[in-house]
């Protein structure tokens, strides 16, 4: 069976019907050209090319291989070219996940530029819970995720942006005019909250702050999510907690105010010993939307 590279030769030749024009652009001898062609003429049994006055002539046995042989080493060529790419963290998936809280604003810019400065990997970005995303990227099924801390100890974090935290307030409540609040400022409302199952590091946070405030919240009804906690607190059942870029979900019936000296952070969260050679870029990326875009511009 020919090598590649005995039929790279063999191409050249046939495509410059001269040895030395061939030997020139494979940067090799003469010699050890007319000797390469040699050897594949005796492993297929053939005469390949005859000598003319201008040079070689091909064989028809010879236009038969051309035939053949070229879409052969074009094939060879991109399955290099795409290890290659691979390596780099090219031309292969990352899957991503992300939380409903940061998919309005921050997924869409980051998906966008990936997209513009790696056009050959596929970015497979997914919106989990947190729970979901701390088992995938602990089992291997995610690369990364954009989430909020606190997380877990063996995975890594990288803080992307630290936005404002506001009260979410129902829409005439007496202190939705207020220009900002105090979390102390809320004590004797009715909250609507995650279930404290959803994920129990966030809510040891949230005691620890409301813990600090002064007060132990009295929570009236229990929210999936953004989307939800927005939904009872429209409907009158209570007061939340919110980053501010949340106001892009819901144009009425609620109010945010600021809360002082409060903010939340978006991070980029991993696995140590992540193998995916994209995971990199991702990071490039983020960093750099991160550094030129207001995320929370949105909210």
């Amino acid at each position: 069976m020919p090598e590649l590279r005995q039929l790279r030769y063999f191409v050249a030749v046939a495509q410059e019907r001269n040895l030395s024009r061939a030997a020139v652009r494979l940067h090799i001898t003469q010699q050890s050209l007319s000797q390469q062609i040699r050897v594949l003429e005796r492993q297929l049994g053939v005469t390949l090319f005859t000598r003319s006055a201008r040079g070689v002539e091909l064989t028809p046995t010879a236009a038969v291989l051309l035939r053949e042989a070229q879409p052969l080493l074009v094939q060879a060529e991109r399955a290099v070219e795409a290890v290659r790419r691979a390596a780099r963290g090219e031309a292969q998936e990352l899957r991503v996940g992300f939380l409903a809280s940061v998919a309005n604003y921050v997924m869409p810019p980051v998906v966008r530029a990936f997209h513009v400065a790696h056009p050959e990997t596929s970015l497979r970005a997914e919106e989990v819970t947190i729970a979901a995303m701390v088992a995938g990227l602990r089992q291997g099924r995610l690369d990364a995720g954009l989430s909020r801390p606190p997380l877990v100890e063996d995975l890594v974090t990288e803080v992307i942006l630290r936005e404002p935290v506001a009260a979410v307030l129902p829409e005439g409540h007496p202190l939705a005019e207020r220009a900002t609040l105090t979390l102390a400022e809320l004590a004797d409302e009715s909250w609507v909250l995650t279930p404290r199952s959803s994920w129990p590091p966030w809510h040891r946070k949230y005691d620890a702050d409301f813990a600090r405030a002064g007060y132990r919240p009295r929570v009236v009804q229990r929210g999936t999510g953004p989307q939800s906690l927005l939904a009872l607190v429209a409907a009158g059942v209570g007061v939340t907690r919110l980053p501010l870029s949340a106001r892009s979900l819901r144009d009425s019936g609620v109010a945010f105010v600021p809360l002082v000296d409060d903010e939340a952070d978006v991070v980029l969260v991993w696995r140590a010993d992540a193998a995916s050679p994209a995971l990199p870029l991702l990071r490039e990326i983020v960093r750099e939307v991160a550094r030129t875009t207001d995320l929370t511009a949105g909210g």
